[in-house]
C-alpha cells in the first residue's frame, strides 16, 4: 500500500531525475543522507527505542498545513464528490469551522473523544481533521454495524458526540438516553436530529484553534475485529499515522532513483486518488487521504462501489491511484473490457485488507499495461504500514505480500517460544516501528500479549526468501476476510448460539471466487430439531451485522469435531464440511 507508481511520480521532495538505476537499498540510503525531509535517528517512545523520522510534521493536523504548497498553495482542486468540488484551501477552511464549532459549541478539548459513523461522505475527511485539531480523539465507527455493536464501540470508546448519517442515526435512536449521546446529522441525516453539520459550519468563523498536542498523544480509536468476539479498538497516535504517511511518501521518492525515467519522458499526472473503500478502514484513511495532504494528491469519493462507474471516473478525472480489495479489482478488470479500455492515466494498481489471488496479477498487468500492479500487507495495528511491492516484482511472485517498507521497520518472524525461525522456515510476522498502535483500548491484557518491547505480533505467519520477500501462509487468529471486511469467528458463534436449538456452533472461511472469503458454519443442533438457512439468517438478524451472516450453513446432531485436547477442531471440520458440500445455503 505505497504511493509510489510504476514509474516514480516527481513528488515535492523528489530531486533531480538521474540516469543511472540504484539498487533499492542504495536509493534508501541516498535519500537518508541527502533529503533532510526523511532524517532519521533512534526516538524514545514511552520507554522503547525507535527508528523514528526527525524533520516530519509532529501531528496529523499538522499534515494539512504542511501539504498547502503542494496544492498550489490552496488553490488546486482537491476533493470530488458526486459532481461537488473542493479547492485544497476551501477543504481546509471548512476543517478549521468545523474545528472551532467543535471548541466553542460542544466544548470538546483534548483527551475527548468524537465518534463518526456514516458511509463515504466529504465530511467524514473533514471531521477527521477537525477533531483531531482540536486535541481530541477521533473515534472510526463501521457504518455496516447495527446498534448492538454500535452500542459496544460507544460504551468502549467512552464518545458522547456523535456525527452521523441517516441510516446509522437510525440505528444510534436506541442508544442515546442510555449513553447520553449527542447526534450531529450529516447530509442525510440532517433534520433527523437537533444538530445539523450544514447549519453548524455554514457562517463559523475561519480560524485555526491553538492547541498544544504532542506527537505521541493519541489521534484515532480504529476496531478492528479480533479472536475475542468483540471489536478490538485500535489506538492510533499522532506519530504512528505520521510515520506511516512518510514512509509511503518516501517509496514515491525512492521509485525513479531504483527505475529511472526516460530523459525525454512526459511528466508525470499529479497524484490523483480514487477511494472506492471505507474510509473507517486503514486502506483508505491512512495511504489514500492522509497521505494525499502531503503528496499534493487530488481525492476522488465513490458514495458507493460500482465497476462501471470507476472506469468512468478513472477516464473523467484523469485517476492515477486505484487502491482497493481484490474483488474490486476483479470488477474494475471486467468493466474495463466490456468498455473495451485500457484506462491509460492508471499508474498504480493496488490491493489491501486481504490476498489477491495470485492467478488475478497477470491478467490485471494485461489488462492494464500503463498500470504498476501492486499488493501491500499492512494492519489497523500499524496504521497500514508494512510490506509490498509493485511491477515486476510482483509479476514474479504473485503470491507473495512483498517486503519490509524502508526505513523505519524492522522485521523478524518468530516461533511460539519467541525465537527468530531460520530463513525459509514458518514464523510469525513480528514488527517494530513507530508507527505501531498505542494499546488497545480497554485491554491490557490483549496488548501486553500483543506488544512486547515494541515488537508488535501480528498473528500472521509466513516464510522469507533470502531476497527478503515476505509469503503469508496462515493466520493464527480465527479471522475471515470477507472482501477486505475482517470478521472474528467467535463474533459469529456467538450471535448463532442465540438460537434456542443451537448446542454448539462453529464458523470457518468458506473460499469464494469474487470475495476471496465469506462465512461458513456448522452447528450441533438439539435431537429432533431443524435449522435451514434461511431461518439463521432471520434469526440473526439486527444482532449481527448482514456481512457476518453465515452464507453456507452445516447442521448436525452429533457433536462438533473435536481436537486432542477436546476442543473444537475448527480446521478439520472445515476440511470436512467442504468436501461435503451438501450445505444449506
Amino acid at each position: 500500500m505505497t504511493w509510489e507508481g510504476r514509474h516514480g511520480e516527481q513528488l515535492p521532495q523528489d530531486g533531480p531525475r538521474t540516469m543511472s538505476a540504484m539498487t533499492p537499498e542504495a536509493a534508501v540510503a541516498h535519500v537518508l543522507a541527502t533529503n533532510p525531509t526523511f532524517a532519521v535517528a533512534p526516538t524514545d517512545v514511552r520507554g522503547v527505542t525507535y527508528k523514528a523520522f526527525q524533520n516530519v510534521p509532529p501531528t496529523v493536523p499538522a499534515l494539512m498545513a504542511a501539504g498547502m504548497a503542494q496544492h498550489g498553495d490552496g488553490a488546486s482542486d482537491y476533493l470530488l464528490y458526486e459532481g461537488e468540488r473542493w479547492t485544497y484551501g476551501a477543504f481546509c477552511t471548512e476543517v478549521r469551522r468545523m474545528a472551532g464549532v467543535l471548541s466553542a459549541q460542544f466544548g470538546i478539548a483534548k483527551g475527548d473523544r468524537v465518534a463518526i459513523a456514516m458511509r463515504n461522505y466529504p465530511e467524514l475527511m473533514t471531521l477527521v481533521l477537525a477533531i483531531s485539531a482540536t486535541g481530541a480523539t477521533v473515534v472510526f465507527v463501521n457504518a455496516w454495524w447495527t446498534t448492538a455493536e454500535l452500542d459496544y464501540a460507544l460504551r468502549d470508546s467512552g464518545a458522547k458526540l456523535v456525527f452521523a448519517d441517516g441510516p446509522r442515526l437510525e440505528r444510534l435512536q436506541p442508544l442515546v438516553k442510555e449513553l447520553s449521546l449527542t447526534l450531529v446529522g450529516v447530509r442525510d441525516g440532517e433534520g433527523m436530529v437537533d444538530y445539523a453539520y450544514t447549519a453548524l459550519q455554514t457562517g463559523a468563523p475561519d480560524t485555526a484553534l491553538s492547541v498544544q498536542i504532542d506527537t505521541d498523544d493519541d489521534f484515532a480509536v480504529m476496531y478492528s475485529s479480533g479472536t475475542t468476539g468483540h471489536p478490538k479498538g485500535v489506538v492510533q497516535t499522532h506519530r504512528s499515522a505520521v510515520s506511516a504517511v512518510f514512509s509511503w511518501l518516501m517509496q514515491a521518492v525512492i521509485a525513479p532513483l531504483v527505475t529511472p525515467p526516460e530523459p525525454d519522458a512526459p511528466e508525470p499526472l499529479r497524484p490523483s486518488a480514487l477511494v472506492v473503500t471505507p474510509l473507517f478502514h486503514v486502506t483508505a484513511t491512512h495511504p489514500l487521504f492522509l497521505l494525499s495532504l502531503v503528496a499534493g494528491a487530488r481525492i476522488t469519493l465513490m458514495r458507493k462501489w460500482d465497476a462501471a462507474e470507476a472506469v468512468r471516473l478513472i477516464q473523467s478525472e484523469n485517476i492515477t491511484r486505484f487502491l482497493g480489495v481484490p474483488t474490486q479489482s476483479a470488477d474494475l478488470m471486467a468493466a474495463a473490457q466490456d468498455a473495451g479500455v485500457m484506462l491509460e492515466t492508471l499508474d498504480y494498481l493496488g490491493s489491501g485488507g486481504a490476498k489477491r489471488p495470485g492467478a488475478q496479477v497477470a491478467q490485471l498487468a494485461k489488462t492494464f499495461p500503463n498500470a504498476g500492479i501492486a499488493t501491500g500487507w499492512g494492519m489497523t495495528e500499524t496504521n497500514a504500514l508494512g510490506i509490498g511491492m509493485i511491477g515486476d516484482d510482483y509479476l514474479a511472485r504473485p503470491e507473495s505480500a512483498g517486503k519490509l517498507h524502508p526505513p523505519l521497520q524492522e522485521l523478524r518472524l518468530l516461533d511460539d517460544a519467541g525465537n527468530d525461525v531460520p530463513l525459509g522456515e514458518l514464523g510469525e510476522i513480528t514488527v517494530k516501528s513507530p508507527a505501531n498502535m498505542r494499546c488497545y483500548l480497554n485491554k491490557p491484557e490483549a496488548t501486553a500479549e500483543t506488544m512486547q518491547d515494541g515488537w508488535l505480533r501480528t498473528g500472521d505467519l509466513a516464510v522469507m526468501d533470502a531476497e527478503g520477500f515476505v509469503t503469508i501462509l496462515d493466520r493464527k487468529k480465527n479471522i475471515i476476510i470477507r472482501g477486505g471486511e475482517n470478521i472474528a469467528c467467535l463474533d459469529v458463534e456467538g450471535a448463532l448460539h442465540r438460537l434456542p436449538d443451537v448446542i454448539e456452533a462453529c464458523a470457518f472461511s468458506v473460499p469464494d471466487p469474487r470475495l476471496g472469503e465469506i462465512v461458513g458454519a456448522c452447528v450441533q443442533l438439539r435431537s429432533g430439531a431443524s435449522l435451514s438457512h434461511a431461518d439463521m439468517a432471520a434469526a440473526l438478524e439486527g444482532h449481527i451485522a448482514k456481512f457476518k451472516t453465515p452464507q453456507h450453513l452445516w447442521t448436525q446432531d452429533a457433536p462438533l469435531m473435536r481436537g486432542a485436547t477436546d476442543k473444537i477442531d475448527r480446521r478439520g471440520l472445515r476440511a470436512a464440511c467442504l468436501e461435503n458440500q451438501e450445505a444449506q445455503t
